[in-house]
């Protein structure tokens, strides 16, 4: 074996490892590495993909697509042979999941089940999201068009997201509104805390409740709700109420 092939080998065996490493670091329910080498649908399709994107570079594409099929059947993840996916890439549980042609993906990223990365448009060349490094995509969430994910951010669970977003920050709601990190993540590690959406919208209607109370506490009141003059005494007078607690309540609202 010459000098050259065996760096080669190095560099993917390197990478396999990386992939299985990645699982024992992020998912506490696996137990061992021979576990996740047999039994993680996310690792097959990862590796499978790996194969497939060999075959891909070398225009073999019609062996490539064939292989990504049967990916596709065995492990309900479709990963087009064409993306680009660094090492230490995670998929958890991974059902659904669907990643577009020129998506890039960088390392240490870890997706979870129904995340779509996906083109917006019919033209030829980059129409997918790029996902840079120890980024965390939540269930559910769509990455749609040629947009960037900056390092170290984190989409919601059920986010569509279709702007670029800046490097650590989160992203939540649909269409997804940015919140930039008030601190830094100072570790390489994921942060796999999905679950965790600032209600942005919720928060600002709050403030401005807010904010149309104090104006209204200053107004004199109006000759129509005087105390001595109900121009109208069948119609109470309605209340806009504020969330306490972060629930909102009221007979203004109506489910």
């Amino acid at each position: 074996m010459t000098k050259k092939r065996k760096v080669k080998m190095k560099k993917w065996l390197s990478i396999l490892r990386n992939d299985v490493q990645s699982v024992l670091q992020r998912d506490p329910a696996a137990r061992g590495s021979l576990e996740i080498v047999l039994l993680y649908p996310g690792l097959h399709a990862i590796w499978s993909h790996r194969v497939a994107h060999w075959f891909w570079k070398r225009k073999l594409f019609l062996l490539a697509r064939g292989l990504s099929q049967i990916n596709r059947f065995i492990t309900g993840i479709e990963i087009h042979p064409g993306a680009k996916i660094g090492s230490g890439f995670f998929i958890d549980h991974g059902m659904g999941v669907v990643i577009g042609e020129t998506s890039e993906i960088g390392e240490n990223v870890t997706i979870y089940h129904g995340v779509t990365l996906g083109g917006v448009s019919t033209e030829k060349g980059k129409r997918h999201p790029t996902i840079e490094d120890n980024v965390v995509v939540g269930a559910g969430a769509k990455i749609l068009g040629a947009i960037l994910i900056g390092k170290g951010s984190r989409v919601g669970a059920n986010a569509v997201v279709v702007n670029p977003v800046p490097p650590n920050s989160v992203v939540v709601g649909v269409p997804g509104q940015t919140v930039k990190r008030s601190t830094l993540q100072l570790s390489n590690l994921p942060d796999l805390h999905h679950d965790l959406l600032p209600d942005t919208i919720g928060k600002t209607i709050a403030s401005l409740m807010e904010r149309i109370e104090k104006v209204e506490q200053n107004q004199p009141k109006p000759l129509s709700k005087h105390p001595l003059i109900n121009l109208n005494p069948r119609v109470e007078e309605e209340n806009i109420h504020i969330p306490v607690d972060g629930i909102w309540t009221g007979s203004d609202f109506s489910i």
